[in-house]
């Protein structure tokens, strides 16, 4: 954990209203004697009814907040000083944030928040009391739960967790087309374990893709954000829901006014999800698609520089069959416009909740409307990742994290060459690990003599191998049979 550095702050810009609070004469002091101008009431007024309306706000909002307490197995950070061995995997302990969704007992939080954890525990924020709140705190300790890991995505970076309890406070999820930009927002959390903390900010951009190649889009804000407050709520005024907080970009390690949160319409939908499914189905409709460009404009003549166009329709797909072509460009789903690829990917989530879309797209320049399907695109890899648990699922000294296909898992991956085995969802970076030469999506068969049905068959023919030993899997990957061979190290 980085060592908390407190500063004191010794200088206010004159043009701050709080400063008129700072400014206020003193009791007893010359000042004070004089009768306040009619002007000082009124602005003092305001000043407490503000104050008094956050600190309600806080009330409210801070029951439903918790503690994510997480320990479990894994490979320590290349920079830590205090590993001597930077490849070894060891115990683990790391705090995190969450938010209490329903009354009987589930919590959302981040994924890589529980990611790899043996064991998961929520501190509860002790009842609230009328008299003095520090003297209260000192006094107090909320309850501390064992909690179960639902389900998780970690496209989105969101896990869902159970606690067996009843009657506990929550909060709502507000809707995403009703956040603004500038409006207030409070950031809850436990920003390097101090549990239950509260800042506050505005919203700096409703919609903000950090990573072009990466989908996912978050509402920036400048509230106080630090290592801790990950899964915790960013809330508005009204004490819902608007984000999830997640990460910031930090040159110092610690919080500099850009801070990123799961915006509230993804939250509730993987929520939903999870809840049903146990995880976040894919939706499809099995075409990419590119941000229209100025330079893609000109250089392909589309006649308009707004909208998404189709760089490929995969074959045999429902785009393809609904007659969707590359270098169409899609102006609207279902009514919307979208613009660029965040948004496209926002309305296939959040706006559509059917199995077909309208598509109006731009084509020589002519407008049509198109039917298309919505899928869940099978062997994804990045839907095959949500299948492994790192917790149980891991052969770390084969640098894999795998599952036994099971005939839901077989459902997904569709036609085998064989049936059975066990499914690569992930690759483990471990630098004791050998070199087998498995990617994700692989399926292992045998190892050497020895059929492979499920990961303790794997495991078991795996420990068998002594240094120096020749191994030769056989694995189905993308629909062939190979082998792929490795020296046990």
């Amino acid at each position: 954990m980085t060592p908390l550095r407190l500063v004191q702050l010794r200088s206010l810009s004159a043009s701050s209203p709080l400063l008129l609070l700072c400014l206020l004469p003193l009791a007893g002091s010359p000042a004070a004697a004089q009768a306040p101008s009619p002007e000082g009431d009124k602005t003092a007024e305001i000043l407490h009814q503000m104050n008094g309306s956050f600190q309600n706000l806080v009330r409210r909002v801070s029951p439903a907040v918790v503690e994510v307490m997480v320990t479990g197995f894994g490979a320590p950070d290349e920079d830590d000083e205090d590993s001597s061995a930077p490849s070894s995997i060891g115990r683990e302990r790391s705090l995190g944030s969450g938010v209490i969704v329903d009354s009987d007992g589930y919590i959302v939080t981040n994924y890589h928040v529980v990611k790899g954890a043996d064991r998961v525990r929520v501190v509860l924020t002790p009842d609230a009391t009328p008299n003095s709140q520090p003297m209260a705190l000192l006094k107090s300790r909320g309850r501390i739960l064992q909690a179960r890991v639902v389900g998780f995505s970690k496209l989105i970076d969101l896990a869902v967790l159970k606690v067996d309890a009843t009657g506990l406070p929550t909060l709502p999820i507000q809707r995403y087309d009703r956040i603004q930009k500038g409006q207030m927002v409070l950031a809850f959390g436990s920003p390097e374990g101090l549990e239950n903390s509260v800042t506050f900010g505005l919203v700096s951009s409703v919609l903000r893709q950090p990573d072009p190649d990466d989908p996912m889009v978050y509402i920036q804000t400048d509230a106080a954000i630090n290592p801790g407050n990950s899964g915790g709520p960013l809330v508005d005024v009204d004490g819902n829901v608007v984000g999830i907080d997640t990460f910031i970009y930090t040159k110092s390690g610690g919080n500099e006014g850009i801070g990123f949160a799961i915006p509230g319409g993804i939250v509730r939908y993987a929520y939903e999800q999870i809840r049903k499914y146990g995880r976040v189905r894919r939706r499809s409709i099995g075409a990419d698609v590119q941000t229209v460009t100025n330079d893609l404009s000109q250089g392909l003549g589309l006649g308009t520089e707004s909208g998404v166009i189709v760089s490929d329709v995969y074959p045999g797909s429902p785009a393809e069959k609904a007659g969707l072509k590359i270098q169409d460009v899609i102006l609207s789903l279902d009514g919307y416009p979208v613009d660029n690829v965040p948004i496209f990917t926002l309305a296939l989530y959040l706006l559509n909740k059917s199995d077909t879309a309208t598509l109006q797209i731009l084509r020589g320049g002519k407008n049509l409307d198109l039917q298309v399907p919505i899928y869940e695109p099978r062997n994804d890899p990045s839907r095959l990742s949500d299948l492994g648990d790192p917790k149980k699922d891991v052969i770390p000294h084969l640098g894999i994290v795998g599952v036994t296909v099971t005939p839901e898992i077989s459902d997904i991956l569709g036609e085998m060459r064989i049936s059975g085995g066990v499914l690569v969802t992930a690759t483990v970076a471990n630098r004791l690990a050998v070199d087998s030469g498995l990617q994700e999506g692989d399926v292992v068969h045998s190892l050497n003599h020895s059929p492979v049905k499920s990961v303790e068959d794997l495991r078991a023919a795996f420990g068998k191998l002594q240094p120096g030993d020749p191994a030769a899997m056989l694995v189905e990957r993308l629909g062939k049979l190979t082998y792929v061979t490795f020296e046990m190290e």
